[in-house]
């Protein structure tokens, strides 16, 4: 049974923890997430972007993927589905599809606006027993195609937005989508530090996990971060795997690869890609 993420993220930040969120794009990835969660006895955050979502037929589709998962492999680790950069539409969407966690991403919106539309979402999520993530700040790097510079949020602003009632917050702090340059500066921990100031127990949220060093990381979850997304690392682990497997040309005879095996290895760099990251976020046996 799908689960609101606001127990396991108040739960996460009290414990000095955080909870990784690893976004999905079909079956197996779904189920290899899942696995070595019941696996390292974690709590998860399955994220679905829009685009994703489109890929999948549909966020219902989705929905009773996942829930069909959960019963099937006796998933019994908390699990929540979460809409990842969601437009004010995809939210909607979700919400009547069945998630238990949305992201509305209004960032790119003038604060009142971005704060008009989170309060309605926070109603509505308040009423359904959903939980909620909102973000200030753009996060830098691309993800399915929104290109964003990246920059650090006004503190002030993540106050104004946390005060609506949302369930966690992901504010820029200089960190991006996809793989990091060599000439990256850094997280903006005076910035992180700041926020967490003025938004007290709010589980604060680490948008592009993939290739912070874990210094970085652990200084994040000690300054608020609850919640750590990857998806990049997750995508390189398997596309390198299913490359390695394909090059063997292990085929049937030259009748052509059989999908179940070629997708297999890529399926197992996923699981060790997410325990990896559990064990660094300090998940294992919190569930």
């Amino acid at each position: 049974m799908l689960v609101s993420a606001k127990e396991m993220l108040t739960k996460a930040k009290a414990g000095k923890y955080a909870v990784g969120q690893f976004n999905i794009n079909n079956l197996e990835w779904t189920k290899a997430i899942l696995l070595t969660a019941q696996e390292c006895n974690s709590p998860v955050i399955l994220g679905v972007s829009e685009g994703a979502g489109k890929y999948m037929c549909g966020y219902k589709t989705i929905v009773g993927m996942v829930n069909g998962m959960i019963d099937s492999l006796g998933i019994t680790v908390p699990v929540a589905l979460h809409l990842d950069h969601g437009s004010y539409e995809g939210a909607k969407a979700c919400i009547e599809a069945g998630f238990s966690s949305i992201m509305f991403d209004g960032s790119h919106f003038p604060i009142d606006e971005n704060i008009e539309k989170t309060k309605e979402l926070v109603a509505i999520c308040n009423e359904k027993g959903l939980s909620i993530e909102a973000e200030v700040g753009a996060i830098g790097g691309e993800e399915d195609g929104v290109v964003g510079q990246g920059e650090c949020a006004d503190p002030n602003e993540c106050k104004q937005i946390a005060d609506l009632g949302v369930t966690m917050l992901a504010a820029g702090i200089g960190n991006i989508h996809g793989k990091y340059p060599e000439n990256w500066a850094g997280l903006s921990f005076e910035t992180l530090d700041a926020i967490q100031q003025l938004t007290g127990d709010m589980p604060l949220v680490l948008h592009g996990g993939t290739g912070i060093p874990e210094d970085m990381i652990k200084k994040a979850i000690s300054l608020g971060v609850a919640k750590i997304n990857v998806n990049t690392e997750c995508q390189l682990a398997f596309a390198a795997a299913t490359r390695k497997y394909v090059e063997a040309g292990k085929d049937l005879e030259g009748k052509g690869f059989d999908p179940r095996k070629l997708l297999a290895p890529g399926t197992e760099a996923i699981k060790a890609t997410v325990k990896e990251k559990m064990e660094l976020f300090g998940s294992v046996n919190k569930a």
